[in-house]
Order: structure tokens, then C-alpha cells, then sequence
């Protein structure tokens, strides 16, 4: 939770995932900072994605957040966010994260 409270976007991850890289990719591709988690190197893995479940009722990875506390979502929820509905820029402007 104090990661998610000190930095404007999260993404708790696993390096191998392909969902997970699909939503790393999106803030790549516009240019947004975001703070990775890797849990698959972490022996609390099991500890953070129960955390994770409290807050958002899902422990699958990834788990995105934006704006301090706001969770977007997973991959697939991310990539549909910037590419359909195209909200993810103004979310990110919202959050300070892009100008």
C-alpha cells in the first residue's frame, strides 16, 4: 500500500507473464514513469497478492495502479483503456503523471 501511496502508477507484476508485459507496454509506449513490483522474485509474493485481492477483489497479476490508490485494472483492462476508450492519458494528466 505505501508504494501505491508514494508513487503515481504501480503495476504489480510477474516477469513472465504476458498480460503483465502487455500493460507495461502501454505506459512505455506513452512515455508515462511507472513503478514495477516484480512479485516473482519476492518471498512475500503470496502476502502481496492476497493485499492486492482486499483491495481490488482480484490477486492476478498485473494489478495497475494509477493515482495513488485508483486501480485500473489488469492488462487487457489497461490496453483497452489507452486503445478504445482512450481515457488512460486524461487519467494519467489527472494523476500528474503526464502534462
Amino acid at each position: 500500500k505505501r508504494r501505491i501511496e508514494k508513487n503515481p502508477v504501480v503495476i504489480f507484476s510477474k516477469s513472465y507473464c504476458p498480460f503483465c508485459k502487455m500493460a507495461k507496454e502501454v505506459f512505455v509506449n506513452i512515455k508515462a514513469p511507472f513503478l514495477t513490483v516484480e512479485l516473482d522474485d519476492r518471498p512475500d509474493a503470496d502476502d502481496i497478492q492476497e493485499v492486492l485481492r482486499e483491495m481490488t477483489g482480484a490477486a492476478t497479476v498485473p494489478r495497475v495502479f494509477v493515482g495513488k490508490a485508483s486501480a485500473v485494472g489488469g492488462g487487457t483492462d489497461v490496453k483497452k483503456i489507452d486503445t478504445k476508450t482512450k481515457a488512460l492519458e486524461p487519467l494519467l494528466k489527472k494523476a500528474g503523471v503526464l502534462k
